[in-house]
C-alpha cells in the first residue's frame, strides 16, 4: 500500500517516518506507519470481517483494512471533519478503493445502519469507549481504542462475549482526541 498516496503533497517525502503528519481539517493527522498493525493485529482483523473505523483520516487505514478483509468483507469509516473526509474520499477514489463506505458524522455514535461489526477501531483518544460502539459490536467481536486513564492514553482491546465485556491494555499510545458527543 503506497502510503505516500494518502499524504498531502508537501509531506510526501516523510511518508514512512514514524511520526504523525498533518492532514486537512481540524486536528487531523495520519498516524505513524506502525499504528496500523498495532491496531489490526490485536483485533485479529481478517478475511470477511465487517469492520468499522472511527476516524477516517487520510483513508490509508481504510485501504489497508480493505486489503485485509477482502472482497467478502466490509469497511465502513466515519469521520466528523468535512475537510478530512473530503481528502480521504479523493485519496480512496484515486487509488481505486471505491467500495469503502465513507460516512461524515460523529464516529462515537458509530454507524448503526450497517451493524453489527466484527471489528471496530477507534483512532482517536476517548475517556471511555462510547457505548454506541459497544452496542454495534457483534458477539465475539473486538474493538480497539486509545482510552485516557489518569492522563495516560492506553490502547485498550475490548472483546464482547455472550457473557459480557472483557478488556485488556495493549500499551501506551498518543492520539488526537475524539470529537463529537463522546469528546474528551
Amino acid at each position: 500500500m503506497p502510503r505516500e498516496d494518502f499524504i498531502p503533497l508537501q509531506y510526501r517525502d516523510y511518508a514512512y517516518l514514524e511520526v504523525p503528519l498533518p492532514l486537512p481539517g481540524t486536528q487531523a493527522t495520519i498516524s505513524c506507519p506502525h499504528s496500523y498493525p498495532l491496531f489490526y493485529e490485536p483485533l485479529g482483523l481478517d478475511q470477511g470481517h465487517r469492520f468499522l473505523e472511527v476516524g477516517t483520516g487520510s483513508g490509508y487505514g481504510s485501504a489497508v483494512a480493505r486489503e485485509i478483509v477482502g472482497a467478502e468483507g466490509l469497511v465502513v469509516s466515519v469521520e466528523i471533519d468535512p475537510l478530512t473526509i473530503a481528502f480521504a474520499r479523493a485519496n480512496l477514489e484515486g487509488t481505486a478503493y471505491r467500495d469503502i463506505v465513507l460516512v461524515q458524522g460523529d464516529g462515537g455514535l458509530g454507524y448503526p445502519e450497517l451493524s453489527p461489526y466484527d471489528r471496530i477501531a477507534v483512532t482517536a483518544a476517548c475517556s471511555t469507549i462510547p457505548p454506541p460502539l459497544t452496542e454495534q459490536l457483534a458477539i465475539g467481536g473486538r474493538l480497539v481504542a486509545p482510552v485516557i486513564e489518569q492522563e495516560t492514553q492506553n490502547l485498550l482491546l475490548l472483546e464482547k462475549t455472550a457473557e459480557g465485556i472483557r478488556t485488556r491494555v495493549i500499551g501506551e499510545v498518543l492520539y488526537v482526541s475524539l470529537r463529537g458527543a463522546y469528546a474528551v
